[in-house]
């Protein structure tokens, strides 16, 4: 990203000759960043303990897990698993499940925090019930 002299103290039309000064992309990501800014001070500030448990909360489970873990299925549905690739999809199975059970008792935490039900707080965050199977 190139630099652009300014002065230290600026007033808003110095910015703005600042800014005139920037090539089109670079324009385009300082008023991203701008937007962003804005975004920050108009947000609603949460706690931090419901901020870690909101970024927890929307942490996938690793694509290449997922992927790994559909390919067994596949592979068990078409009756075409190795034993040792059954026993990949056990541990995987395992890691999985975990993961949401983790993400789960956030969940569930989070709602407390919130002084909401566990529905409540899934129908907040835009969450569906997994099927019972």
């Amino acid at each position: 990203m190139p630099t652009i002299q300014i002065e230290a103290n600026l007033s808003f039309e110095q910015l703005l000759n600042a800014a005139r000064q920037m090539s089109r992309r670079d324009l385009h990501h300082f008023i991203e960043q701008v937007l962003l800014l804005r975004a920050q001070y108009d947000a609603p500030t949460l706690p931090d303990a419901e901020s870690e448990l909101l970024l927890k909360i929307n942490q996938p489970v690793p694509a290449d897990v997922l992927r790994r873990y559909d390919e067994l299925i596949t592979g068990r549905d078409e009756r075409t698993l190795t034993p040792e690739e059954h026993q990949e999809l056990l541990r995987l199975t395992d890691q999985v499940e975990t993961l949401e059970a983790e993400r789960l008792g956030r969940l569930i935490e989070l709602a407390k925090l919130r002084q909401v039900s566990l529905d409540e707080m899934m129908r907040q965050l835009g969450l569906q019930p997994l099927p019972y199977v």
